[in-house]
């Protein structure tokens, strides 16, 4: 069985191709080159990472290769997300990477190339329901997506979007570790190269510089405008309403008193508004309109109660989710309402461990942005 693993140059993916050469399947490592450009007071990481994946797969004795996706990396993720943020909503630029490039590009390009699985180093766990075929090969029947056994790096929020096909042709060893510090010890003990490097922080694709740093770069000094509190009060000026998400509470720019929320803002205005009430209604909601759906095996049964998570690391909420008019449109009714819920980010349904997939939140009730 050949396997193509997605070796970052992280210890994640180092581990991931370490315990699969063990287990005997037929291992070749690929980095894949998504971004290289330099940004200004940052050198762009990508030489390091390459060379420590590098380093790991002659450490393990398995070919090495490289994928070069970085026009079509730009084409699907960074121009989603910068087309986003122009609309005024917070797109998601991991959950549009697993989807377009590490489990569509590279699965295609891999198994082009001769494999007949790939592997990420990431912290979830798929669930195969194999068969053996006449020539004793495994096939996989169907595969689901679960939380990973440790719940604090547990990455499923960002994988929803990933098919049940792709699912079927991949694996992920890593979810089954409790601990990051398990990851390294296994890390250690082979004396993997990557052992001690940190991970790695920031946009998934620019490392360390911060988002707004990064919309400056691609799309330079936006319109000032004005910062309305609560009372409809002009409070200050901000400088360029795509750098303000719902629930923001620094780098506002007006202070004294009160630390102020961000709970709303119309671009065609270039106006953004704010609260001092943690408790403002305009933060809370309990009904959610969903775009683009995605489900992984089957959808959401009429009148049933899932959890949801409205984004990385949120607390599970029960839900029932309804059809919209729309096949690719629904609304997702919350048990309590939660606060700072964001349009462009993602409402991820769950079964026990499973996901079952989810949508893009459009908005809430009567206040739809896209």
């Amino acid at each position: 069985m050949k396997v193509f693993v997605g070796m970052s140059g992280g210890v994640d993916s180092s581990v991931t191709a370490a315990l699969l050469v063990e287990q005997g399947y037929d291992v070749t490592g690929v980095y894949m080159k998504n971004w290289s450009q330099d940004l200004p007071g940052m050198v762009c990481p990508w030489k390091e990472d390459y060379q420590d994946a590098k380093r790991v797969a002659v450490q393990l004795g398995i070919p090495f290769k490289l994928y070069d996706f970085e026009t079509e990396y730009r084409q699907r993720v960074v121009d989603y997300m910068l087309d986003g943020y122009r609309r005024g909503i917070t797109p998601n630029p991991d959950i549009m990477c697993n989807q377009e490039v590490k489990f569509k590009l590279f699965l295609e390009a891999a198994l082009a190339d001769g494999a007949d699985m790939i592997a990420t180093g990431h912290y979830a766990r798929i669930v195969h329901d194999t068969a053996t075929t006449n020539d004793k090969r495994p096939t996989t029947n169907a595969a689901s997506l679960h939380m990973a056994a440790n719940l604090e790096k547990d990455q499923t929020y960002f994988l929803y979007r990933v098919t049940e096909d792709a699912l079927k042709r991949s694996l992920m060893p890593i979810g089954e570790f409790t601990t990051k510090a398990e990851v390294r010890a296994e890390a250690e003990k082979r004396g993997l190269a990557t052992a001690r490097k940190k991970d790695s922080q920031g946009i998934c694709f620019v490392g360390k510089v911060g988002i707004k740093d990064f919309l400056l770069h691609e799309l330079g000094e936006q319109a000032h405008g004005a910062i309305f509190d609560q009372n409809g009060v002009r409070i200050g000026e901000h400088d360029g309403a795509i750098f303000y998400t719902i629930g923001q509470r620094q780098g506002l720019g007006v202070g004294g008193g009160l630390p102020y929320y961000v709970t709303g803002k119309d671009m065609a205005k270039n106006e953004v508004y704010v609260t001092t009430d943690i408790q403002d209604p305009t933060l809370w909601h309990d009904t959610l309109a969903l775009t683009q759906l995605h489900w992984i095996n089957n959808p959401p049964e009429k009148g049933k109660t899932y959890q949801v998570r409205t984004r990385y690391r949120a607390e599970l909420v029960p839900s029932v989710f309804t059809w919209g008019a729309q096949n690719n449109r629904g609304e997702l009714h919350l048990e309590t309402a939660v606060r700072a819920i964001t349009p462009g980010q993602s409402a991820v349904l769950y079964e026990g461990t499973r996901v079952l997939g989810g949508g893009i939140v459009g908005g809430f009730g009567n206040m739809q942005y896209n």
